[in-house]
């Protein structure tokens, strides 16, 4: 059972990186709609200023109180987040709020001192309007889904990015129900289970940086494709992990190596899109997202290394 500042902080903590993704999320899906589905374009334009708000409530929150290991890790944000925001704002018109950004950048860790049952309300409330917020979200981005592959509806999404995005959707809610319940985490059943689900974003995301990089971009291609052959079979470790037929200290092992070097080619990619260094379709903001998504995951590897 979690304590009254356990909660606050790791609740704190997970709506710095996930209520920033679900946003980020809901603008990748409002700017690939045609013209025609305008209307859809306006539904995803609704999740994320509902999103902008979660994350706008949290940081005032987490300030001071938030463990200072998810601040440093950079899933929060990067040294990129604030250029690759203003570059999207310039690309789409859409009006990013860069404020929330600099905000995050002042935040400090630290620890509650004590019960502090005004706080951990003010956050049970936030946890509820995230898991409103995100259920919904979910049922959008299926309804989105089921048109697309019933060719009812084209969308300048992978079909596979709707399903990653959703997965991610789904867990952010699976993590915000366990804290209402005050539940902690069992590292060395946790482990496997989030490597085998992080193995898979990570393979996917080396597959959608392979897709959407401009055909001439061959060493990067080639490097994108080898990055998601190797997280599929990490993939298959961490499940086999799960069923106890691999050892799972080794695909903790391996999956750090591996998401350090995919991390440090996200990093390379993010700065090379914003220097109009790398052609490709990958707007300035996606690079920065599968960035922060890699170092959370490092943060979680680190983790389950130590337990």
């Amino acid at each position: 059972m979690l304590s009254g500042a356990e909660f606050i902080q790791q609740s704190l903590g997970l709506h710095l990186f996930f209520a920033r993704i679900m946003k980020e999320h809901s603008f990748f899906l409002q700017a690939a709609f045609t013209p025609r589905d305008a209307d859809y374009a306006q539904r995803a334009d609704a999740f994320r200023r509902e999103f902008d708000g979660i994350l706008g409530d949290a940081i005032p929150l987490a300030d001071g109180v938030v463990s200072p290991r998810v601040l440093r890790s950079g899933e929060v944000i990067t040294p990129f987040t604030l250029s690759a925001e203003m570059a999207t704002i310039f690309f789409t018109g859409v009006q990013i709020p860069t404020e929330l950004t600099q905000e995050e950048a002042q935040l400090r860790g630290g620890d509650v001192i004590g019960p502090n049952p005004v706080l951990e309300e003010k956050v049970s409330a936030l946890n509820r309007r995230a898991i409103r917020a995100t259920e919904e979200l979910i049922q959008f981005k299926g309804d989105i889904l089921t048109n697309v592959l019933a060719c009812k509806m084209f969308t300048f999404n992978y079909p596979l990015l709707i399903t990653h995005i959703i997965r991610e959707a789904e867990l952010y809610v699976r993590q915000l129900r366990r804290l209402q319940n005050r539940e902690g985490i069992n590292l060395e059943r946790a482990a496997a289970q989030l490597e085998f689900f992080w193995n898979r974003q990570m393979a996917e995301h080396a597959k959608f940086i392979r897709g959407l990089l401009e055909p001439t971009e061959e060493d990067l291609i080639r490097t994108a494709h080898e990055f998601g052959k190797e997280f599929d079979q990490l993939t298959e470790e961490a499940k086999e992990a799960i069923d106890k037929t691999f050892p799972p200290d080794k695909v903790t092992q391996r999956s750090f190596r591996a998401t350090e070097e995919l991390r440090d080619f996200k990093a390379q990619g993010t700065q090379g899109i914003l220097a109009c260094r790398i052609r490709s379709i990958i707007i300035p903001l996606l690079g920065d997202h599968v960035l922060r998504e890699a170092n959370h995951y490092l943060r979680l590897l680190g983790m389950f290394k130590k337990g």
